[in-house]
């Protein structure tokens, strides 16, 4: 009455067929977990594999976004205002004049200058980095038209290390020491209810400036 071809027991697949093919699964999602999900969505990256792909960094600013969020929320249900990190007065230096060489320059002949200039909307972050070889020294000076919150750091060669961060800040200026080899910078974040405008500029032996 039917025509349905039903297999034959030989044709099944065996118990020890079934526990391969459910290992080999498992074996699978737990590489793609360790390699690709961890380091994309939590910064944790035992085998480097995610390093070597830029997903840590993805993961990095994720974790960075999430700190960021809990800690307003716990303030805002606290009702304390935002700690008030070092802040240098403004007077006879805006957007324009802030620029001016630094004398922490770099010999003659080894630097790069590079500038920057980013818009950042409500809520709106960006990153940008410099490449460096352990050991390069580069000066920095970064101005906002408002507060910004901002975390300067790194990652490469398998590393990652947070050199200094800041909450409500509108400028900073120094040098950054690079600890090891890869891309090393600073991430912005707009917590106003307005567009902020942060601009940077650095001088010294780093090979490229990009925003990631």
């Amino acid at each position: 009455m039917y025509n349905t071809d039903m297999p034959t027991r030989a044709e099944l697949p065996s118990s020890k067929q079934l526990i391969r093919s459910t290992a080999i699964a498992i074996a699978a999602a737990a590489a793609i977990l360790v390699s690709i999900v961890l380091p994309a969505e939590y910064n944790i990256d035992p085998t480097g594999i995610g390093r070597a792909l830029g997903l840590a960094e993805m993961g990095e600013i994720k974790v960075q976004l999430a700190k960021e969020s809990e800690e307003d929320a716990i303030r805002d249900q606290q009702g304390t205002p935002a700690p008030a990190p070092e802040r240098r007065s403004m007077s006879g230096s805006g957007l324009g004049s802030f620029f001016i060489s630094s004398a922490m320059a770099q010999p003659a002949g080894q630097n790069r200058v590079d500038e920057r200039s980013f818009t950042l909307q409500p809520g709106e972050g960006v990153e940008v980095k410099l490449e460096m070889k352990r050991g390069d020294r580069s000066t920095y000076e970064w101005v906002a038209t408002d507060e910004v919150n901002y975390d300067m750091h790194a990652d490469g060669s398998g590393k990652s290390t947070s050199y200094k961060k800041g909450r409500g800040v509108t400028k900073d200026e120094g040098m950054i020491t690079a600890a090891f080899d890869g891309n090393h910078g600073w991430f912005w974040r707009n917590r106003t209810k307005a567009p902020v405008t942060v601009k940077i500029k650095v001088t010294g032996p780093h090979t490229s400036m990009k925003r990631m």
